[in-house]
């Protein structure tokens, strides 16, 4: 039963660690493990953090800007 619960969670979760272990190189396993011990440490703070960046996560095709120029010569 646990099993299902955490594979549930694990499919349904925001992505913010996974986002954040592949780009650092880190598993995912050991983000969440950091956001849990830092949400104790700081009183929860961290988890407001997380909540803004799976905001950002979901939604970031509206934070995009649009290609920018390599150089200032192309039009």
């Amino acid at each position: 039963m646990i099993r299902n619960i955490l594979s549930y969670f694990e499919k349904r979760a925001f992505g913010v660690c996974e986002w954040w272990g592949k780009k650092l190189g880190i598993g995912a396993g050991n983000i969440r493990l950091f956001f849990i011990y830092l949400s104790f440490l700081t009183l929860g703070s961290p988890i407001v953090i997380y909540l803004i960046m799976a905001f950002v996560l979901e939604h970031k095709k509206f934070f995009k800007f649009s290609r920018r120029r390599k150089s200032i010569w192309d039009l």
